[in-house]
């Protein structure tokens, strides 16, 4: 199918036209998807939101060349998915460096570590506990938290640590080696 057919059709909201341009191109799509991803569950979703966005797009855009307009939709979503994973897992890192500094060594830890840690949660003021949580069960950044409680980024990263203080005594005092 020519791509002036697929372009007129989707000026007519014919639903038909995402078909026809995901047959043609699907494949081209997945393949951009992959070079920046490497997996191919991001790369499908990736395909199928830049046929979303090339539906929401046209009109009033009018492509000279339909398959370089879905490239590029694609790789943008791509590069796109490929930050946020690469944020999240720098955030991953981060937080649980921060933690580990309080935490015991794994062959000291047992199982009952966790009812340690649920005891210590539960110590904590609700606003305590909820900025522990999102930092290193979420592991969400400082900033995040930050606006998500309106609070400043410097209070949020303070109570985080005289809150990894209070758990390394917390576990000191319960004999585990921190």
């Amino acid at each position: 199918m020519e791509d002036e057919i697929i372009i007129e059709r989707l000026f007519a909201r014919d639903e038909s036209a995402l078909r026809d341009a995901e047959t043609k191109y699907g494949a081209l799509c997945r393949k951009v998807a992959m070079n920046v991803l490497d997996n191919r569950e991001d790369a499908e979703e990736c395909v199928n939101d830049a046929l979303l966005r090339m539906w929401n797009s046209i009109p009033p855009q009018h492509p000279r060349v339909l398959s370089a307009f879905l490239s590029v939709i694609t790789r943008n979503l791509a590069l796109d998915r490929w930050r946020q994973r690469q944020r999240r897992t720098d955030n991953v890192s981060v937080s649980l460096e921060e933690l580990a500094e309080c935490l015991p060594a794994p062959e000291e830890s047992g199982g009952e570590l966790s009812v340690v840690l649920s005891g210590f949660l539960d110590s904590l003021e609700k606003q305590d506990r909820i900025i522990f949580i999102l930092r290193y069960w979420r592991h969400e950044p400082v900033e995040d938290i930050a606006s998500a409680l309106s609070m400043k980024i410097g209070t949020v990263s303070s109570k985080l640590s005289r809150t990894r203080e209070k758990l390394r005594t917390w576990l000191e005092n319960r004999g585990y080696h921190v």
